[in-house]
């Protein structure tokens, strides 16, 4: 059985969806993924449209303007509790890894 589209979020849509809380365009957002993770994680443009892409379809942002071609996003509710949802499974993950590793 195939799993649910954005059942779980790679690193860059975490980032992605995380940069969209506030407004921001495309190039904002590669920018804001390298400073949030001192360079750990970065985002082309390719990667980056792509998902802008599907996550538009899937309605979890919304742009807000275009200006030439800047664009801008800000994440919808639908977005928000994907990436609340996320967090929350890893925040589980961690908390498994330290019941098991104690010693």
């Amino acid at each position: 059985m195939p799993r649910e589209k954005f059942q779980t979020l790679t690193e860059q849509m975490f980032y992605i969806l995380l940069c969209m809380r506030t407004e921001c365009c495309g190039m904002d957002m590669m920018r804001r993924v390298e400073e949030m993770t001192g360079g750990r994680v970065s985002v082309g443009p390719g990667t980056l449209y792509n998902l802008l892409d599907q996550f538009s379809a899937a309605g979890m942002i919304r742009e807000t303007s275009v200006e030439g071609r800047r664009r801008s996003y800000l994440l919808t509710q639908k977005g928000s509790q994907a990436l609340r949802k996320e967090y929350e499974r890893l925040c589980q993950m961690t908390e498994d890894y330290n019941r098991v590793t104690e010693e």
